[in-house]
């Protein structure tokens, strides 16, 4: 209430370090030395960690005010939610082989979804100029064979009777002819998918398991590289 900033400093040992940092302290030390030392304890093999209080928040009434904000956001929520429970009828364009713009979805609107601004549409175009090169990187790697098309039931007929979300070289492919991959998430989520459907229905010791381990390897690479990689 005073306004006056209060600093807190301490020393930790190896294993009291992380519950420190959970109480908000940390080993970046702004405080001048002459202000703390002699005045803490300090051992060998400790670490000084310091926390500062902001005089703006009253820390006694800090629980009690986060709990009223969640109670307001699930308020809000659940308010949203009575407002936009109506059910719209199925899009039916797409028995007919066409397509529909997202704006003309039934109920798209009232969710408040905007179409895309001109950067947004611009930085999606460059980022599938780099989803396309690097799909064509993994395309041309010697590990890549088993990923190049659909997995042929009569290879494996029990195939997708594991793997529910299938996914391949040439699946991907054809998303990134349709500008599918909006975000650097939704190109990364499908090769970790093709890579780990492989892992997942392939025993450790098969040459399928270790393409996708390589392959794996340097899709990572590849993204970083292009500093598109985002686990």
């Amino acid at each position: 209430s005073s306004g006056i900033n209060a600093e807190y400093g301490t020393f930790a040992d190896e294993f009291a370090i992380g519950y420190f940092k959970k109480q908000g302290f940390t080993k970046n030390i702004t405080l001048e030395s002459h202000k703390y030392h002699g005045y803490i304890k300090d051992y060998e093999g400790a670490t000084l960690m310091q926390c500062a209080l902001n005089p703006k928040i009253c820390y006694k009434e800090l629980s009690r005010v986060i709990k009223r904000q969640k109670e307001i956001v699930q308020g809000l929520v659940e308010w949203r939610q009575s407002k936009t429970s109506k059910v719209y009828p199925g899009i039916t364009s797409f028995k007919k082989g066409g397509r529909i713009a997202i704006e003309d979805i039934p109920g798209v609107l009232e969710t408040g979804w905007t179409p895309r601004t001109e950067r947004e549409e611009e930085n999606s175009s460059i980022n599938n100029k780099y989803f396309t090169t690097i799909w064509a990187k993994l395309k041309a790697h010697s590990s890549a064979w088993p990923f190049l098309e659909p997995v042929k039931p009569e290879i494996a007929p029990d195939y997708y009777q594991h793997i529910k979300y299938p996914c391949d070289l040439q699946t991907i492919g054809e998303k990134l002819g349709q500008g599918y991959y909006k975000t650097r998430k939704m190109f990364i989520a499908d090769v970790n998918r093709m890579i780990n459907n492989c892992k997942l229905y392939n025993d450790a010791t098969t040459e399928y398991y270790k393409c996708a381990s390589v392959l794996q390897k340097f899709f990572i690479h590849e993204m970083k590289e292009a500093n598109l990689y985002d686990p």
